[in-house]
Order: C-alpha cells, then sequence, then structure tokens
C-alpha cells in the first residue's frame, strides 16, 4: 500500500527563527549570484558563447546567472542522447525512478530557504510566495513518486477461463518540457519529474527569465541517482530550439505551460507529421486564464473583499489562475468595491528580498510594456480607483490597479493582462453573474462568495472552469488537493498534481496469454 502523502506546510514568517533561516538562504545566493552555467546534455557540461542572462526584474543591475544557450546543433545532439537514453531507461524499474524523487524531494526540503530565496532573487517573488513555490515543487515530487508506484501494476482488467490478460502502462519516449517564469521552480520541476518519474526522457527548455533555477534542480536530481542523459538541460530560443524540437520527428510528447499564443503554435506544429516520425505527438498544456470573482448579494462581504485582493495582486497578478475579474451583483457592488479599494491602497511594492513589501515586480521589461498598455486601454474603459503608476527605472514596479464599471465584452475584461491588474463589473442577479463569468474563450480558475447553497449548486454545474473555489480566492491549488487544470484556451485540461496526471506521458498496452 502506497503512503498518501500530505503537502509541505508553507514557512510562518512571523516566527523570528524562520526570518533568520530565510535571511540566511538569501545570503548564499548572493554568495553565487553571477555565476556561469553551461548546458547539460548527457550528463556532460557544454559551455557556448552566447548566454542568456538571467537578471533580478526588482534591481535590473543584479545578474544572477550567465547560462549558455542551445542552438539547433546542441537541440539535435540532445535529442539523440535523450533518444538513445531513452532504451534503457524505458525498462528502469518504477521504483528505482520515485526514489530518486523522494531522494531529491528531502534535498530540496533541507535546503528549502536557499531555493525561496533564489526564487525571490530570480523571480521578484514576496517570500511567502517564494516559499510557496518550494512547497509546491517538493509535493510534486513527493506525490508523483507515489502516484507511480501505485501505477506500476497496471490496472486490473478481466480473463477468462484459460486467458490471462493484463493492462500495463509504458513510456512514451522523448519528452520536450517547456517550463514558464511565474512558478519558476514548481511547474519547472512538476512538468520534468512528471515526465521522468513515468520511464520517458526529457529535453528540459525553461523560461528564458528563469533558467538558474533549473540548472540548480538538474544539479538535485544528479545527486538523487538520476542517471546522464535522462533530463538534458537545453535553454534557448523559443522560435530556434523550441519550434525546432516540437517539429523534431523524434519527439514523442511536448509538454507546455505557458501563453495561449505560444500554445496554440505548439498544438498546430505538433499536429503535423513529420519525414521519419512513426506517431502522432501527444501535448500536455496549460495556456492561462481570465478568472474571475463572483460575489452574490448573500455573501460574507470583507471575505469577498479579501479573497479579491489576495487573489488579484499576489505575486504581482502573474498566476495563469490570479482574479483579473471581478463581476459583482449590483446590491452590494459598492460596498464590495470600495472595500477592496481601501485593502488595495493599504499594499506595499518594492524590492522583495525586504519581506516588508506585499508585492514585487513584474518579470521584465515586455510584461512591463504590455501591462502599462493596458492601464491605458482601461482608463478609456473604466474607471480608475487605484494604481495605474508604474516605474521601471530600477525594477519593473506596477503598483496594484482596479477599474471599475467595465462592460462584460470590454478588452480588460477579455483579453489576458497577467500583472496586477482588475477589473470590476456590475450584475443585475447571480444569474447574470455567471452569464458574465464564462463569456471568455478562457475556463481556468474562477470563485462565486455567496451564503446560497441554490447558487453554490447552480455554479457547481454551470460556471465552466476547471478550478472552482467556494468562498476563498482564485488561487493556491495544492498538489493532490486540488489538482489543477482548464477548459476551453486554458489548455488540454492536464490536472497537475491530480490521479490522471502521470498517466498522460504513458500509453496503455494490453497483454493476453492463452493458458
Amino acid at each position: 500500500m502506497v503512503q498518501p502523502y500530505k503537502h509541505e506546510p508553507f514557512t510562518d514568517f512571523s516566527v523570528e527563527a524562520n526570518k533568520e533561516a530565510f535571511l540566511k538562504g538569501l545570503k548564499i545566493v548572493e554568495s553565487y549570484l553571477g555565476q556561469d552555467y553551461p548546458l547539460v546534455i548527457g550528463g556532460e557540461r557544454i559551455t557556448t558563447e552566447d548566454k542568456i542572462v538571467s537578471i533580478n526584474p526588482a534591481n535590473k543591475d543584479e545578474v544572477i546567472g550567465r547560462v549558455s544557450k542551445a542552438n539547433k546543433e546542441l537541440a539535435e545532439q540532445a535529442m539523440q542522447v535523450a533518444d538513445k537514453t531513452f532504451q534503457d531507461w524505458r525498462k528502469s524499474k518504477p521504483e528505482v525512478r520515485a526514489d530518486i524523487l523522494f531522494r531529491a524531494a528531502a534535498i530540496v526540503r533541507r535546503r528549502k530557504h536557499e531555493f525561496s530565496a533564489l526564487l525571490v532573487k530570480e523571480g521578484g517573488k514576496p517570500w511567502n510566495e517564494a516559499d510557496a513555490d518550494t512547497a509546491e515543487a517538493i509535493d510534486f515530487m513527493e506525490y508523483y513518486g507515489r502516484q507511480m508506484l501505485a501505477l506500476k501494476d497496471g490496472v486490473p482488467v478481466n480473463s477468462r477461463p484459460n486467458e490471462y490478460n493484463r493492462y500495463n502502462y509504458i513510456p512514451l519516449g522523448v519528452g520536450v518540457v517547456i517550463s514558464p517564469w511565474n512558478f519558476l521552480f514548481a511547474i519547472m520541476a512538476g512538468t520534468t519529474v512528471a515526465a521522468m518519474v513515468t520511464g520517458n526522457t526529457v529535453l528540459l527548455k525553461p523560461a528564458s527569465s528563469t533558467p538558474v533555477v533549473a540548472y540548480k534542480f538538474l544539479e538535485v536530481l544528479e545527486e538523487a541517482g538520476l542517471p546522464p542523459g535522462v533530463i538534458n538541460f537545453i535553454p534557448g530560443s523559443g522560435k530556434e530550439v523550441g519550434d525546432y524540437l516540437v517539429d523534431h520527428p523524434k519527439t514523442r510528447f511536448i509538454s507546455f505551460t505557458g501563453s495561449k499564443e505560444v500554445g496554440l503554435r505548439i498544438y498546430e506544429r505538433a499536429a503535423k507529421v513529420h519525414p521519419g516520425q512513426k506517431w502522432l505527438k501527444r501535448v500536455i498544456a496549460e495556456m492561462g486564464g481570465k478568472d474571475t470573482i463572483v460575489v452574490d448579494k448573500e455573501a460574507d462581504l470583507e471575505l469577498a473583499a479579501q479573497s479579491i485582493v489576495a487573489s488579484a495582486f499576489g505575486f504581482s497578478g502573474q498566476k495563469c489562475s490570479a482574479c483579473s475579474r471581478a463581476v459583482i451583483v449590483e446590491d452590494v457592488y459598492d460596498e464590495v468595491l470600495n472595500r477592496v479599494v481601501e485593502l488595495t491602497k493599504k499594499l506595499t511594492v518594492g524590492n522583495t528580498t525586504n519581506n516588508e513589501f506585499f508585492m514585487g515586480p513584474v518579470i521584465d521589461q515586455a510584461a512591463y510594456n504590455k501591462i502599462m498598455e493596458y492601464i491605458e486601454i482601461g482608463k478609456g474603459e473604466g474607471r480608475l480607483m487605484a494604481g495605474g503608476e508604474g516605474d521601471d527605472s530600477t525594477g519593473y514596479f506596477i503598483q496594484p490597479t482596479i477599474f471599475a464599471d467595465l462592460a462584460p465584452d470590454a478588452r480588460l475584461m477579455q483579453e489576458e493582462i497577467f500583472g496586477p491588474v482588475v477589473a470590476f463589473a456590475k450584475a443585475k442577479d447571480f444569474d447574470e453573474a455567471l452569464e458574465i463569468a464564462n463569456n471568455t474563450e478562457y475556463g481556468l480558475t474562477g470563485a462565486v462568495l455567496t451564503n446560497n447553497r441554490a447558487h453554490i449548486e447552480k455554479a457547481r454545474e454551470d460556471f465552466h472552469v476547471g478550478n472552482l473555489y467556494f468562498n476563498r480566492g482564485c488561487t493556491g491549488a495544492i498538489v493532490g488537493y486540488q489538482p489543477f487544470g482548464g477548459f476551453n484556451m486554458s489548455g488540454t485540461d492536464s490536472k497537475a498534481g491530480g490521479p490522471d496526471y502521470l498517466v498522460l506521458h504513458m500509453q496503455g498496452k494490453t497483454t493476453s496469454e492463452m493458458l
């Protein structure tokens, strides 16, 4: 019997000892800032002239690291290594693969504050958000290790007299993992180890904004006993390396987390069969959202306001699950809006190396420019209630921003901004609030705050999102507790941290023996 796993606890930074431990983690990270990092192909360290420079988004002068950049030739080399390694790795015992994850989880747990401090520096995360990111990475390793042990003997099927039937899962092959910058540790680690523990080999192309944490994670896996060539570290350009590997005839599956635009491009390219390709490529995609918190007139209005603020502005709104739309029934609209504005104006923004700030920077100049453009659009579409300003002189800082009185079809209500901007819309009743909540092309997360049981049940049936929360915010899914993934243009509803996620990285094989 595989023991269930309870998720990694979050750190309470009001405890002085925990605060001191985190500051020590920051010191460790500061001791290795600015170093050069190689590619890793088949266990071999390869240095290139061309580098991806990772900087601290809160302090543009601080270089986190310079990471060697793969090109097509090196991507091809990595593919050949991964393809060759797969022939042995696919026959490795699931217990061995799971044990690597359990040991890696233990190593990260011992270095938890160091990894979280690296997320503060490389991703601009506040301490609590960084701590939750690291905890989630640990959870993914523990959970997927246990899931693999549960799946290793397959699923029982019926047999008949003189006939013995088995149904087992076997690995797919070489997977290309393209991970995002927002959960730079958790999602990068989760997507990588899900592919590895199921017996596949991996080409890991982390986000160009945050490659250093990915390299540090590969070092942990190597320390835990991962053989060379199973996971190959090849950061590089999406257009050069990403497209090349998505198109490659030996690529068996692509696991992608990122924007809708890039996800659709991958989905389309992966559908084309290239010379020498013997399979239809599988795509596992998580592509973003336009997530709504609905507040009913029969709701705890203080809880509603707190939930909107935390979900809209946690990690500067840079979560695919972030609340970017608040739809409030008109009876309580002004009260909820005014309270959200009041709470938002108390939020602090700054360099999150200092734990006094609630919100840090956005990830880079391109993100800053895009969000500021949306704020200008918002000024023409609604009423600016808070924020609206940015400062990119030292880092990429944008004040938490609220627009009121948006029409349901306004751009701010329809397009993913991926920043600290929330749009408020008024609904005449609960039914109209649900209609507005459903009127986007996305379907990732949503939340409903109400004490009306009939409305809860109606939303459970009719609010079309992959993760729906009642009487809480719409961010913060925990591995094994709230399997995460969405509908429509939010992706393939591949529920990360859920009971059927690993199966997406395998294929079922039936064997039948006459006795």
